[in-house]
């Protein structure tokens, strides 16, 4: 099986409850609020930028529509052959792939015509002869697998039932006119597997699932493993029983150790797998397994990291080279013949690199160049001459243009956890550079989502507004983020409101002992598990933030357990251990205690709610409850919704609406800088004020009413 080329930190995606957005191919730039997101140009005709604490105009605010547009190109997937390139780019306002010359660009062709959402997920069939790409509706999640030809003919719908949800879990070398998919058309809650054929869409019935997630195939496309969620949160690897027997056990995971251990792929003879493993350890270390004899060799390992991303050989599925991340990447080569590689993709452009895709003969590969404070970039690196040539930047409009560099810091929690940082300053606040501003400047804490998941270091096109707007920006890595060992993500359980919050608190004290900001003056700030965090801010702590932005943040953790999705009902285990059960008396109390609905009256600060109607991780009842309790205590609270959109903004126009909203919120209550607002800024989008019109200031009649 051609294995995914990102180990994305030992996360089961669909555990993810409130993650930050869904799973991205790494073909991808992720839709999620923030990220990745940018336009061509910089020329916009808008009006003179004002500071509310001076009222003189800004001249050097950048345009949300630079920061939040669509990007100019997307990440770009090399054919198997080397010949072509695929690649996202704007076509009547909306991310579409297209194909082109490897050596030219410009004579590109659209191949797939999407006219109202993004498409984000796309790769190669392993012969080239199909691009695959993925998309759903209005933000349902509910992604359907399509292929087309590279010339954009003879599209067709690999999953064409309604209502179902498609999941790619096998490409093959040897099977290069066949996937694996798995599909929940019989049960929602389960997805069975199928083999199908690319060329007519004839599917075959290859597994009916008796309860299985995250099944692993061979290159033959042969189901070999899966895992198997037990009532205590322990996990069970599966395989198929001799000559159609049933599945038997073959390995175990207990609790402790599920979210930093799971099988990653098989290498192309089938003898032998890769895993992520923590047991009997702390940090997740990568091992190549003998299926026959479990026997494990270790590969490579770090002391305060989880292993992470991944370069694997395109026919040999072999691991050539795995990195750790701590604040930065660091990348321990395995495969010797890659080492003057690597050691000179370091050299060639600034960032962090990672290889996006590469030939099926070893020779061409995509480096993309991720840094903090400019536009990613992408390269074709020649293995033959050891020389790059540099394809484009996804956002050119970005580049010269006044962006602030992230300073990774540590945080001591009051217990003693070292909780990973990035701190943003305004530029103007810190004109020598040193990550400390020379006076203390209003502050956002901006709150990831997940919780299983982490922040990094990076561009994001929230923090770049933020930051440029007069805000410090400081992201904590509390205790129940990935990639810092088990010891770290296991001392987040039952701690929702808690403990997690309490690293937030401790993440503010930091920040006001070294003088980047007051106490008086902090935002909290977050989308999914970190929109949780701001209505938890405001509800829990009700004077230690100066306002709250929730962007799809649950309010009542009883009715978000209950509402899940029906296909992560196999893994309901993981929420019952870590958040906490709501089955029993005690714990459902215990989950009421800490959800903000219980709490609404207490809120004093002003609330600034966003949220996708279609959002089926967060749905909209979230914060269409909140809201009404406020509400009802009259207390003032401003509700955006997006009828086409789910859990985080995809469409640009959205996303650009939202931020909108958010900077004049943020204007009137913590006193930074911002572009006023015009009908323009909302063109193409859906918004609806729901609530609260008159708390963003500067909102031009008739908008979203």
């Amino acid at each position: 099986m051609r294995a995914n080329s990102l180990i994305a930190g030992v996360l089961i995606a669909a555990a993810a409850a409130c993650g930050g957005g869904s799973a991205a191919h790494p073909a991808t730039e992720t839709p999620t609020p923030g990220a990745r997101d940018t336009v061509p140009g910089t020329s916009q005709d808008v009006a003179a930028p004002t500071s509310p604490i001076t009222g003189h105009p800004r001249n050097d605010l950048i345009p949300r529509a630079v920061l939040f547009g669509n990007p100019e190109r997307t990440a770009p997937q090399i054919s198997p052959d080397g010949k072509w390139l695929a690649f996202g780019a704007p076509a009547d306002g909306v991310i579409n792939v297209f194909v082109a010359p490897a050596g030219d660009l410009a004579k590109a062709v659209q191949v797939t015509f999407d006219k109202v959402r993004p498409v984000w997920q796309y790769f190669w069939s392993t012969d080239g002869k199909y691009v695959l790409y993925m998309q759903d509706a209005g933000g349902d999640e509910n992604f359907h697998v399509f292929r087309v030809g590279p010339d954009g003919k003879d599209p067709l719908d690999l999953t064409p039932k309604a209502g179902v949800r498609g999941e790619l879990i096998g490409l093959s070398n040897k099977h290069p006119g066949e996937v694996l998919l798995g599909i929940n058309d019989r049960d929602p809650s389960l997805h069975d597997v199928y083999k199908i054929e690319l060329a007519t869409g004839k599917a075959t019935l290859v597994l009916e699932n008796p309860g299985f997630i995250n099944p692993v195939a061979d290159e033959n496309l042969e189901l070999r493993l899966a895992q198997q969620f037990q009532p205590d949160g322990s996990v069970k690897i599966m395989m198929p029983g001799k000559q159609g027997q049933p599945w038997v056990e073959h390995d175990a995971i207990p609790a402790d150790d599920q979210l930093t251990t799971q099988v990653l792929g098989f290498e192309s003879t089938g003898k032998k797998y890769y895993e992520l493993d923590a047991r009997g350890r702390d940090t997740s270390a990568l091992f190549l397994v003998d299926a026959a004899s479990k026997k494990r060799t270790l590969l490579a390992q770090h002391a305060r990291a989880d292993a992470g991303g991944a370069i694997m050989h395109p026919t040999t599925g072999a691991i050539r080279a795995v990195s750790f991340d701590v604040a930065r990447p660091e990348w321990v080569v395995l495969d010797k013949k890659i080492a003057k590689d690597l050691a000179a993709l370091a050299k060639l452009d600034d960032g962090d690199f990672s290889v996006a895709s590469m030939s099926k003969d070893d020779q061409v590969w995509i480096v993309t160049y991720s840094g903090d404070a400019g536009p990613t970039r992408f390269w074709r690196w020649d293995r033959k001459t050891q020389k790059g040539a540099k394809l484009y930047a996804a956002r050119p409009a970005l580049e010269g243009l006044p962006l602030a560099p992230m300073h990774p810091v540590e945080v001591t929690a009051r217990d003693g956890l070292t909780l990973v940082s990035y701190l943003t300053l305004p530029l103007a606040s810190d004109p020598d550079g040193d990550g400390r501003p020379d006076a203390p400047v209003p502050m956002v804490l901006l709150v990831h989502g997940g919780p299983w998941a982490r922040d990094d270091w990076g561009y994001s096109s929230v923090v770049q507004l933020l930051a440029n707007r007069g805000y410090a920006v400081l992201s904590v890595n509390f205790r129940g983020s990935t990639g810092f060992g088990k010891a770290f993500v296991n001392a987040g359980n039952l701690q929702w409101g808690k403990k997690m919050h309490d690293d937030l608190l401790d993440g503010v004290a930091w920040a006001v002992e070294h003088k980047v900001t007051s106490a008086s003056d902090v935002c909290i700030m977050g989308g999914s598990y970190g929109g949780y965090s701001a209505l938890a801010g405001l509800t829990l702590t009700p004077t230690a933030f100066k306002c709250g932005v929730d962007i799809v943040g649950p309010s009542n953790l009883i009715t978000l357990v209950q509402s899940v999705p029906a296909y992560w009902k196999p893994l309901i285990a993981v929420f019952q251990t870590r958040m906490g059960d709501w089955t029993t008396e005690e714990g459902k109390a215990a989950l009421l205690a800490v959800s903000p609905i219980t709490h609404a009256a207490a809120i004093e600060r002003p609330l600034l709610i966003g949220q996708g109607a279609n959002d089926p991780r967060v749905k909209q009842a979230e914060s269409d409850q909140i809201v009404a309790e406020m509400q009802k205590k009259q207390l003032p609270v401003s509700y955006v919704l997006f009828p086409d959109e789910g859990h985080g903004f995809a469409r640009p126009p959205n996303m650009q609406a939202f931020m909108a909203v958010a900077e004049a919120f943020l204007s009137a209550h913590l006193g930074g800088s911002y572009q006023p607002m015009t009908k323009a800024d909302f063109e193409g989008s859906t918004i609806q004020i729901k609530a609260g019109a008159d708390g963003i200031p500067g909102l031009p009649d008739g908008v979203g009413r």
